[in-house]
C-alpha cells in the first residue's frame, strides 16, 4: 500500500473485483448485472472505475445524470448506460452520445417522444420507470394503459426495460413491504408486457435486494455500494472490501495547556494538558462540520485519534494525548479496517454520504 505523504485516496480495484464476484455469485448465470458510478462512481472515479468493470463484463451502467453518461462515453465506455434522472434541455447531448433515458412520467414521455421525432429517430431505447412504494420518481400501476397507447403512437421509440426500486431491501423488518412491492411490480409489468406485444428486461434490485430478496432477480439487476464494498448490514459487509482508502499526514503536533483553545469560535476548551495533531483534510474535502465535538475519529499508529473542535474548511485537529506520534506520520481517516461506515456511525450519518462527498482536489491513487 502506498504511504501518504499528503491526503490521497486510494482506490484498490482488485477489491472492487473482488465486490463483483461476489455480487454476481448471488445471481443467475443469465442474469444481466448493470453497475452504478453515478455520484462520480461514489466518490471514487467513474471513468477508472467503469473502463475496468467493463473489462470485467458487466452488461450495463447506470448514472443519476446525463452529463455523468458524456463523461463515460468520453472516457471509452461503450457499453450501455442508463441515465436515472434524464432532464429535458440535455436530450441533444443524450442522444448524440448514445445514452438511454428513463422515462419516469407522462411530461417526459411526451417531451421525449417529440424531441425523438423531431430527430427521426425509430426505436431508440428507453427504460420505463414505475413507482410501487419509494414515492420518488416513477409512473403508478393506472398509468399502464396511458403508457401503451401513447407509445403505439410513434416508432421512435422502443422499450428496453420496465424497472422499479425497492425502498426498504436492506431492512429485514419491513420485509412484507418489499414483498408488496415486488408482488406489484410484478402485475405491473405483466400487464405492460401484454399491451406492447415484446418483453423487455425487467429490474428492481439494487445491491440489498440481489443479497435479500433472489426471488426479484427477474432479468437484471443494479448495484451501487456493494460494488464499493458496503452491504448495509454487518453480516453482509463481512463478504465485501471496501474499494477506498482515505489516507492524510500530521502537518503539525501542538501541547495545549488547561484552558485553551482549539480552533475557530474556541469550540474546544482542554480541562487539561493535551496533545493535539493538525491534519490537511477539510469540509472542503468531504469531512463535513457535523463532525468534531465528540463525533469522528482518525487512525494513526493504530488508535482512534477523536476529532475535536470545528472542522476547518481544510484543516482537522484531533487529540493524539495517548498516541506515540510525529509530523508527518500518515493517518487513516477510513480504509478496510476502520471504514466509511464506522466513521459516518459517529455522526449519525450513513457511508453513502461520507464517501461520495470526498473532494475531487483529494488526489486518488488507483491500486490493480
Amino acid at each position: 500500500m502506498h504511504k501518504a505523504q499528503e491526503t490521497v485516496l486510494e482506490i484498490d480495484l482488485k477489491a472492487l473485483k473482488h465486490n463483483l464476484t461476489h455480487l454476481k455469485s448471488k445471481i443467475q448465470p443469465a442474469t444481466k448485472f448493470m453497475a452504478v458510478v453515478k455520484a462520480f462512481a461514489y466518490g471514487s472515479d467513474p471513468c477508472k472505475i467503469a473502463n475496468y468493470l467493463q473489462k470485467q463484463n458487466v452488461d450495463y451502467f447506470a448514472v443519476a445524470y446525463i452529463n455523468e453518461g458524456i463523461a463515460l462515453r468520453q472516457a471509452g465506455i461503450t457499453q450501455p448506460i442508463l441515465v436515472l434522472h434524464p432532464q429535458t434541455v440535455n436530450f441533444k447531448s443524450l442522444i448524440e452520445n448514445r445514452l438511454e433515458p428513463a422515462i419516469y412520467n407522462a411530461k417526459i414521455l411526451n417531451e421525449f417522444i417529440q424531441f425523438a421525432s423531431a430527430e427521426k429517430l425509430i426505436e431508440y431505447p428507453i427504460h420505463i420507470k414505475f413507482n410501487t412504494g419509494l414515492n420518488r420518481l416513477g409512473f403508478f400501476e393506472n398509468d399502464v394503459n396511458y403508457i401503451s397507447e401513447t407509445l403505439k403512437t410513434t416508432q421512435t421509440t422502443k422499450v428496453i426495460s420496465i424497472f422499479s426500486h425497492l425502498a426498504a431491501s436492506e431492512d429485514l423488518n419491513e420485509k412484507t413491504f418489499s414483498l408488496n412491492q415486488i408482488k406489484s411490480f410484478k402485475g405491473i409489468a405483466i400487464a405492460l408486457i401484454e399491451r406492447l406485444g415484446y418483453k423487455p428486461m425487467l429490474h428492481m434490485c439494487n445491491t440489498s435486494g440481489i443479497l435479500n430478496y433472489p426471488e426479484a432477480h427477474f432479468d437484471m439487476v443494479r448495484s451501487g455500494i456493494g460494488l464499493y464494498g458496503f452491504g448495509n448490514s454487518e453480516k453482509e459487509n463481512l463478504f465485501l472490501k471496501p474499494i477506498g482508502t482515505l489516507k492524510t499526514v500530521i502537518s503539525q503536533i501542538h501541547h495545549i495547556e488547561k484552558g485553551e483553545s482549539v480552533g475557530y469560535n474556541r469550540a474546544f476548551k482542554s480541562n487539561g494538558f493535551l496533545k493535539t495533531a493538525t491534519l490537511p483534510i477539510g469540509h472542503a474535502d468531504g469531512i463535513g462540520r457535523q463532525y468534531g465535538h465528540g463525533k469522528g475519529f482518525v487512525t494513526i499508529q493504530g488508535q482512534k485519534a477523536p476529532i475535536i473542535g470545528n472542522v476547518c474548511m481544510d484543516m482537522i485537529m484531533v487529540d493524539v494525548t495517548n498516541i506515540d506520534c510525529n509530523e508527518g506520520d500518515e493517518v487513516i481517516v477510513f480504509g478496510q479496517t476502520t471504514t466509511a461506515e464506522d466513521l459516518a456511525l459517529t455522526a449519525n450519518t450513513i457511508s453513502y454520504e461520507l464517501i461520495t462527498s470526498i473532494s475531487q482536489r483529494v488526489r486518488r491513487i488507483f491500486i490493480e
